[in-house]
């Protein structure tokens, strides 16, 4: 990590305790927060980076840092895109598509030691790898992080040790490698309930857990129906050209304007296929066959399409350096 941190960052670790999206009652409210906790963090840290998976969180979020960086004229940090060897070929396709439009330094982050086991024995998700398979790295956070006692595990990236060994190191070995000490993400106060209590500067110190860095969130303050206005009326006029000043809210996946087609569009095309929360290609399914800002948002669950058994146990991930 860089040198003397956190002594030279000069941030409110207590920002936003005791809030939830009300306290921003307008669009506008909550990007005028957006643009000053982005300006912070890319002002604030030495080497800053931000998560990138592809979904609409994090695509808003490295939005505004783009915005910020051009307008106050900082370095665009670097992204670390997690390969978790199990996304929807469509994800892929749009992070490589948008890291080219963007002129974006993409890194992706993986679990190879995981990765290499799985194709070498041809193994398809949900199929079991030994423990002893493993590096002494992975086996250290099995054994001694998880205290998982079980032979083997599956390969699967929505349990408890799936999930650890194929986001969670892959993010930490990253950060570690690369000496970040900020990371910025789109992690939202309404998601889940185990980031209902997150503020916008978030520290994580221990070095026993993870390389200590600090969790800077530019959008906790949005909701599911707030992140798809930013989208249509500021994200997508500002960077499509061609696209309405003022915004247009597809109703299909062919109605939009101008000429322009989902491939012009920086929302994945899964979104317009009727997902509205993107995980893995066997853990995940559409919630509708309406594209998701169409969806009863405020009625339903954004995440129910997310296999649950990794979601009953998100507290505790996130204890061990998930998002």
């Amino acid at each position: 990590m860089p040198e003397d941190f956190p002594n030279y960052v000069d941030v409110d670790y207590t920002d936003g305790e005791g809030e939830d999206p009300e306290n921003y009652a307008s669009i506008e409210h909550k990007i005028e927060k957006a643009i000053d906790v982005t300006r912070q963090g890319l002002e604030e840290y030495e080497n800053p980076a931000v998560m990138w998976t592809g979904g609409k969180d994090s695509t808003l979020t490295l939005y505004f840092i783009k915005e910020v960086a051009e307008k106050y004229d900082l370095p665009t940090p670097t992204a670390v895109f997690i390969d978790h060897f199990q996304h929807f070929d469509e994800i892929h396709d749009f992070v490589a598509k948008w890291e080219d439009e963007w002129d974006l330094d993409v890194v992706y982050a993986s679990n190879d030691d995981v990765g290499e086991y799985a194709e070498a024995n041809d193994l398809s998700p949900g199929d079991d790898i030994p423990i002893d398979a493993l590096n002494d790295h992975n086996q250290h956070h099995v054994r001694e992080i998880l205290e998982y006692e079980e032979d083997s595990f599956p390969f699967l990236l929505d349990t408890y040790v799936g999930n650890h060994l194929l986001k969670t190191v892959a993010l930490n070995d990253t950060i570690e490698e690369l000496d970040i000490d900020g990371i910025i993400s789109g992690v939202r106060w309404d998601e889940q309930e185990a980031r209902a209590d997150e503020t916008f500067f978030s520290p994580r110190h221990d070095p026993d857990i993870y390389p200590p860095h600090d969790r800077v969130q530019p959008i906790l303050q949005f909701d599911e129906r707030a992140v798809w206005d930013a989208f249509w009326h500021f994200v997508v006029p500002d960077t499509v050209e061609d696209y309405p000043d003022d915004g247009h809210v597809p109703q299909s996946d062919d109605d939009l304007p101008n000429g322009l087609t989902q491939d012009d569009i920086p929302v994945s095309p899964k979104y317009f296929a009727g997902f509205r929360s993107l995980g893995s290609e066997v853990s995940t399914e559409k919630s509708d066959e309406e594209p998701a800002w169409l969806q009863d948002l405020e009625d339903t669950t954004e995440r129910a399409g997310r296999a649950q058994d990794k979601e009953d146990l998100m507290e505790r991930l996130r204890d061990l350096g998930y998002m």
